[in-house]
């Protein structure tokens, strides 16, 4: 199957490592033209945009600052000129102690829903509203969680949280704007060898983890690329508002 993706525009938030940073390597051996958001990590971004010109742009923005998204989209379009497909991948995900101080635990709180949830349900909107004045369609793709479903840990239960959040925005959105041509999913992975992961596996262990998947080997970034470039290509359209689980066979529902 060929996955053609030259002549689409994608946005992919957090794009710098982890998952993010397969998905935009991966769109990017497909001829897409990709805006990459980053927070930090300007560095890397730069050797990305340094090995592609014209092809891989850079925007930096923290999401847990709600009132600079704005600006930051207005850039990605008028950098880009527009966009045809957005992919929410910027997430976070900080262990909070329910016994701890209640002003950390609501720091923590907040600051998970501010980059997991608000950021992206206000890229949305704005998305939304570009593709409507377009009139050309386009395509949304959330990256959720398996603990979105099946819940997680305690100390987790924020990130949890935000993750359900992400599945119904992308629900609602399918229903809605599909007769305007826009299409909305939603991946679901579990646990990703990543360095976001990596907290949790010092903290329960690796072993731990292994035991709850299916397979013999933790999902990679690279494992989940391909199947949101899938999504991206147009190829499954009719699948809008549907959730796709990557998760090792850890959960199945």
């Amino acid at each position: 199957m060929d996955i053609d993706l030259e002549n689409k525009n994608i946005l992919v938030t957090g794009g710098s490592r982890g998952i993010g940073r397969a998905i935009v390597d991966y769109l990017l051996e497909q001829d897409a033209s990709v805006g990459i958001h980053y927070n930090n990590e300007s560095a890397v971004v730069k050797n990305i945009t340094t090995a592609h010109p014209g092809k891989a742009f850079g925007f930096q923005c923290d999401f847990d600052v709600l009132d600079t998204v704005p600006q930051f989209f207005a850039r990605v379009i008028e950098e880009m000129g527009h966009i045809d497909v957005l992919v929410n991948n910027a997430g976070i995900a900080v262990s909070s102690d329910i016994t701890g101080p209640d002003e950390v635990w609501i720091e923590t709180w907040n600051k998970t829903m501010n980059i997991n949830l608000n950021a992206v349900g206000f890229l949305c909107k704005k998305t939304i509203q570009h593709f409507l004045s377009r009139k050309q369609g386009g395509k949304i793709i959330n990256i959720s969680s398996r603990a979105a479903f099946r819940g997680d840990t305690p100390d987790y239960m924020d990130y949890a949280a935000s993750k359900a959040g992400m599945v119904a925005l992308t629900r609602t959105i399918a229903r809605a704007y599909g007769k305007h041509g826009i299409v909305a999913f939603t991946v679901a992975p579990g646990f990703v060898r990543t360095e976001m992961a990596q907290q949790f596996f010092d903290q329960y262990g690796e072993t731990s983890t292994l035991e709850q998947i299916a397979l013999n080997e933790l999902t990679r970034p690279e494992d989940v690329a391909p199947f949101v470039g899938f999504l991206a290509s147009g190829l499954a359209d009719h699948a809008t508002g549907g959730t796709f689980d990557i998760n090792a066979g850890s959960y199945v529902h």
